[in-house]
């Protein structure tokens, strides 16, 4: 099932679902929001479907016309944008470290001592991301991007700060949870995630990686609820002025990872931070394709699309470019 949820014509959510891509949607009976169907099952012990059963299905939603009108919203959202996580891992896709390696422009050798620490770091995912149950696999590299402040609605723009020096797409898929009453992490499913970069200050120095990431992300437009399939194969293109200039397909799932999702959740949860309840998490798993490792310098206007048949619509998303702010910190 796919659910998603776009502004009516009265300024409230309407929580749509679908049972697949190319079926139609119906709205789900005051349902409030996503967030709010999914506390219901969190906090009530039941599955979210069971809850968008109990709670019935009305009128049509037509999903393309909303997507063109601009009604979109990300497909959940938190009454409070402050307690909406945005997170994500690296280094988690097979090929993605020969990317980083590239991109910071060094070789790598057989002999430990010679790897640099991005290497290092894939290859202890390669080693012990996919655990035996039971057992706890090594931790990932883990990153901040913000709140549910950045958080932009597939079709709205992302904006890249004036001070950055790049405004790239990373197309991922991103995990969606929420706290329950009691702290415990429950997943409503997977969708397609934008984790907007900028990856000529990364390429800079490593250690300018969380810089790097504090930038917008969208993800959607739909969740597809419940378990990722194995093996994910969407595409990642990029058109400019109605031309695509950039188009590569994307791998995604376990079976193109060096990690498991379990593992890469359990090292994201289990600091007690992100079990605060009533919390939101987005988090975002990682890409081996990125249009900067081709030499790829997205301009004003470009519009960024990341798409995969199972997980409904494409996402897209316009880059924008913000103007230059006065920051300047006063003495109270």
């Amino acid at each position: 099932m796919l659910i998603s949820q776009i502004k009516g014509l009265n300024g409230e959510i309407v929580v749509a679902v679908r049972n697949g891509p190319g079926v139609g949607a119906k709205a789900v009976l005051n349902a409030g929001s996503v967030y709010a169907l999914a506390m219901e099952a969190a906090n009530g012990g039941k599955s979210l479907v069971s809850v968008i059963e109990a709670h019935g299905l009305g009128e049509a939603v037509d999903l393309d016309k909303a997507y063109a009108d601009g009604r979109f919203l990300p497909p959940i959202t938190h009454p409070d944008a402050a307690h909406l996580h945005l997170t994500g891992t690296g280094l988690t896709h097979l090929g993605s470290a020969a990317t980083r390696d590239s991109m910071h422009k060094k070789t790598t050798e057989a002999a430990e001592e010679t790897l640099t620490d991005s290497m290092k770091m894939f290859k202890m995912g390669l080693e012990n991301g996919k655990p035996r149950d039971g057992e706890k696999g090594v931790q990932p590299e883990w990153f901040y991007k913000g709140n549910g402040y950045g958080a932009a609605a597939p079709g709205a723009a992302l904006v890249s700060p004036s001070f950055a020096l790049d405004g790239g797409e990373e197309p991922e898929m991103a995990g969606i949870y929420v706290i329950a009453a009691d702290g415990s992490p429950f997943r409503i499913g997977f969708a397609l995630s934008n984790e907007f970069s900028d990856h000529v200050t990364e390429r800079i120095n490593y250690l300018y990686l969380a810089h790097s990431k504090l930038r917008p992300a969208s993800f959607g437009p739909e969740i597809r609820i419940g378990a990722a399939p194995a093996d994910i194969r969407g595409t990642s293109k990029i058109s400019r002025a109605g031309k695509v200039i950039f188009e590569k397909p994307f791998l995604s799932g376990e079976t193109n990872m060096s990690h498991t999702f379990a593992n890469l959740e359990y090292h994201h949860f289990k600091y007690g931070l992100f079990r605060v309840p009533g919390d939101v998490h987005v988090h975002m798993f990682g890409t081996a394709t990125l249009s900067f490792a081709d030499g790829i310098k997205p301009e004003a206007g470009d519009v960024f699309e990341i798409e995969v048949a199972d997980f409904g619509l494409p996402l897209r998303n316009p880059l924008a470019v913000a103007a230059e702010e006065d920051v300047t910190v006063r003495q109270l």
